[in-house]
């Protein structure tokens, strides 16, 4: 009947997906506990100084910043959020005013919104369970949103916090 076959084909779709998350995730997981993770931190570290400056001696931020983006970088939206959150807690930490975002907690908010995806590995997922004849197609598009969409986030940063330190 229709109703089984779809549902098969619902869990056949969970299944792909949770499959793909687990093996990247898996991934991300390899990466952090070998020396490609902080050869990856050290080629990032001189932009990321630059994206926060006020943090750039805090190695606990800038190390779980550095594995937020990475994860960002290969589309593990999942396996960065623990990360993200690590960070903002040790940025938290240095926050003169509890109750307000430092520059470096705004910078990393807009960094996680709009990060550059270079291995949309979600949205391949979604797409391949969903019996995409080319579910990696979308990545030149994806490639070309994120870096504008990132550069423009970063930029309207920028002037946002230079202009609030000039009041």
């Amino acid at each position: 009947t229709p109703i089984k076959s779809s549902a098969a084909s619902d869990v056949y779709k969970r299944q792909t997906l949770v499959g793909t998350m687990c093996l990247w995730c898996g991934l991300m997981e390899i990466v952090k506990n070998t020396s490609i993770m902080s050869k990856l931190v050290q080629i990032l570290r001189p932009v990321l100084e630059w994206l926060f400056p006020d943090s750039k001696n805090n190695e606990e931020a800038m190390e779980n910043i550095s594995i937020n983006t990475i994860s960002n970088l290969f589309g593990l939206g999942n396996a960065s959020t623990p990360a993200g959150l690590k960070a903002m807690e040790s940025l938290q930490k240095e926050n003169k005013d509890k109750n307000r975002l430092s520059d470096s907690m705004m910078m990393l908010i807009v960094l996680n919104t709009v990060s550059i995806e270079l291995i949309p590995t979600t949205v391949i997922a979604v797409r391949a369970s969903l019996n995409a004849q080319n579910p990696a197609d979308i990545i030149i598009p994806i490639w070309i949103s994120t870096i504008i969409g990132t550069l423009t986030g970063i930029f309207a940063t920028k002037i946002l916090i230079k202009r609030s330190k000039n009041r």
